[in-house]
């Protein structure tokens, strides 16, 4: 018999994992393929448009698994020729053997589902999809992320004393709470720089923000509490409270922050999730109103709130806005901060300031639950930021992220002019890119990546369909300056080109109404 086709293989393979959504489930038949040596190094996918058309679905749905097969590294786009299977796969993948041929079956037998045999309910949906990386913001151009700006000379050098030094108690796990130099400094650091009402005794050193709120909801809430997140929200938190087996309340972001309606504010949440300082990834700002009032609404329903405080160093315009915790007379909010931000995404050191009555058990929960250690880099890090490196790299790179930020701006503001709407912040390390209501965002998100170019859709944050808008999220910070303009430019011409062929398909329609901007 003869080998099968890629489609016709599809075809088959897509009446597995039925529970999985379907892009997901042409995501795994294709690296399957790949990973069986069916697809070898150098093979040439078929089109988008010819996959499509033999599958009999949405083209979107194709290029969003092709896509995700570019993301991590199973397949290449060589641009005017095709999508090709890597020679290099992810160092993770072991390639079996090669088949022969691949011959349809004689009769249909249903076989072993695959992902129940490992993993839980809860795991299965965890892991139906890949936030990291579809969720993840990184660059919105090519090339390697731009580190060369930071100070790595000098925390080489504390880095290497303190692992030479070999020092017993920097090879250990460490105290409970982590390195006390390091938590000296942070609530120094926080107390200034945030209007952080904090002891060093209040400060934890976590390995991640993600670590700090799994901390938050295992110690804070039961199985089925509530959970209050915003709508949009970070991908990180929502999976976060799941795992912990809490009941998410979507409550949705208005220009002032998260805004609960009357509904909201009659429930008893156990915990509230929130980014008041530069909410991710709108871009608002809590107003003073509403922080009083949520303080107040968590005071009395015995509520705890996380203010996840993860880039509120960069602050472009005005004055730096205190905390939500310095504002906390009943210590009901439990302060986030992560240095992966500041310094670099590798780095994995977090902390998480909790109230007074917390302290003890807290320190028991961090070092039962995740054995915390990185001593030597923590103590490194203390002396980084005691002479004073720390405050003058984050200086030096509010000024450079700034200008990338507003390069950015004035690229699109030129290219796209009034066909788009772009996000109010005056912090962070993101820029969103409003669309008009109806448009494709994953569309665009794909169109993008065919020129190289990296944006998460917008409406892939949302919890709910109510809330939920199209629009790009863009990051600017690891882009070279150099390259910030003419990549922006690049991609202001792919949402224009976009936006025209949605404007015209429309057009096509008799009768049909043409939405504009937002």
């Amino acid at each position: 018999m003869r080998a099968l086709s890629l489609s016709e293989l599809l075809l088959i393979e897509l009446t597995q994992n039925g529970d999985l959504p379907l892009r997901r489930r042409i995501f795994e038949a294709i690296r399957d393929a790949i990973v069986g040596a069916v697809l070898p190094a150098g093979a040439r996918l078929p089109s988008s448009r010819d996959l499509a058309r033999d599958l009999n679905m949405s083209r979107n749905t194709v290029v969003s698994a092709i896509d995700q097969l570019l993301a991590e590294g199973y397949v290449e786009a060589r641009i005017g020729s095709g999508t090709y299977v890597c020679a290099n796969l992810p160092e993770h993948v072991r390639v079996r053997a090669p088949r022969t041929s691949v011959r349809a079956p004689k009769q249909q037998v249903a076989a072993p589902a695959r992902e129940p045999r490992a993993l839980s309910r809860r795991g299965t949906r965890l892991t139906a999809v890949s936030g990291y990386a579809e969720l993840e913001v990184q660059p919105f151009a090519p090339g390697p992320l731009d580190y060369e700006t930071l100070p790595f000379k000098h925390l080489n050098q504390l880095t290497k004393k303190y692992l030479s030094s070999a020092r017993p108690d920097l090879l250990d796990c460490g105290e409970p709470g982590g390195y006390l130099p390091l938590r000296n400094a942070i609530a120094r650091y926080v107390q200034v720089s945030r209007s952080v009402n904090v002891t060093p005794e209040q400060v934890l050193i976590t390995s991640s923000t993600q670590q700090s709120l799994d901390l938050c909801a295992r110690l804070l809430a039961d199985h089925g509490d509530e959970v209050w997140l915003e709508d949009p929200c970070y991908w990180g938190a929502q999976r976060a409270m799941e795992s912990a087996g809490l009941s998410v309340r979507p409550i949705a972001v208005d220009g002032n922050g998260i805004a609960p309606t009357l509904l909201d504010w009659q429930t008893r949440p156990r915990i509230i999730y929130a980014t008041p300082s530069n909410q991710y990834p709108s871009g608002a700002v809590m107003s003073l109103e509403r922080r009083r009032k949520l303080l107040d609404f968590a005071a009395e329903r015995q509520a705890w709130v996380l203010e996840d405080d993860y880039d509120s160093e960069f602050r472009y315009e005005g004055r730096p806005l205190p905390s939500l915790q310095g504002m906390d007379v009943g210590q009901r909010v439990l302060y986030l901060g992560t240095f992966s931000k500041v310094m670099y995404q590798g780095v994995r050191l977090a902390y998480v300031v909790v109230p007074d009555d917390l302290i003890a058990r807290f320190r028991i929960g961090l070092y039962d639950l995740f054995r915390p250690g990185q001593l030597a880099m923590q103590a490194a890090l203390a002396e980084f930021i005691d002479e004073g490196h720390f405050e003058a790299n984050i200086r030096r790179m509010r000024v450079i992220y700034g200008e990338r930020r507003a390069l950015l701006r004035a690229t699109l503001d030129k290219h796209l002019p009034g066909r788009v709407q772009l996000s109010h912040s005056n912090a962070g390390m993101n820029l969103v890119i409003y669309l008009p209501p109806g448009s494709d965002d994953h569309a665009i998100v794909a169109a993008a990546a065919r020129e190289q170019i990296t944006v998460r859709a917008l409406s892939d944050y949302f919890l709910t369909d109510a809330n939920r808008r199209p629009g790009l999220v863009a990051g600017f910070a690891y882009v070279a300056t150099a390259n910030v303009a003419l990549w922006a430019e690049r991609l202001a011409a792919v949402i224009s080109g976009a936006l025209d062929g949605a404007l015209l398909a429309r057009e096509s329609i008799p009768g049909a109404v043409v939405p504009g901007p937002q």
